[in-house]
């Protein structure tokens, strides 16, 4: 798949088969998600691979939003690990940085995934850490629910140009 078109045909996916993830596919995933620019190259993501039946149906009782998760045969955890960062504060554009490659790895290997957030919802950092014993310099920004789609949402274009200035904010092209 080339690059601009997973860009623009990649959709939430929050309706999955009971067909598992192999084990190879998801290490290509973090593979793709490890390869996210990261501030000053610091890398400050953990991962954590959730594909525990019984820990997949506990998240939406802390992650309302996250309940397709009942439905996933996988998620992925990202975390950042404050004490990895070298320039303090910027692990949450490395994580989204993270998440954007998985979620873009995921379509490109056929699959289908979803970015639920967690971070900085307070609730729902207490949750996760809670449920995969997080210490406390390591935040959760977000869950990917992963697997095979049960759903074929089609592509829109997302363009506004009213969205776009030119120079300074206001400014239209003339």
């Amino acid at each position: 798949m080339e690059t601009l078109e997973a860009i623009h045909t990649r959709r939430s996916i929050r309706k999955y088969t009971d067909r598992p993830v192999p084990g190879e596919l998801v290490t290509k995933l973090l593979r793709a998600a490890m390869s996210a620019p990261s501030a000053v190259n610091a890398q400050p993501w953990v991962f954590i691979v959730i594909d525990d039946r019984k820990l997949l149906d506990e998240i939406p009782t802390y992650s309302p939003y996250a309940s397709m998760c009942r439905e996933a045969p996988l998620a992925i955890l990202v975390c950042g690990d404050t004490t990895q960062e070298k320039a303090p504060g910027y692990w949450v554009q490395d994580c989204s940085a993270a998440i954007q490659n998985l979620l873009l790895a995921a379509h490109d290997f056929g699959l289908g995934a979803v970015w639920t957030g967690i971070f900085p919802m307070t609730d729902k950092v207490k949750g996760f850490r809670k449920a995969f014993g997080l210490p406390d310099h390591v935040f959760p920004l977000g869950l990917v629910p992963i697997g095979y789609p049960a759903q074929q949402p089609g592509s829109q274009d997302r363009y506004r140009e009213e969205k776009v200035y030119h120079n300074r904010y206001g400014q239209n092209k003339e």
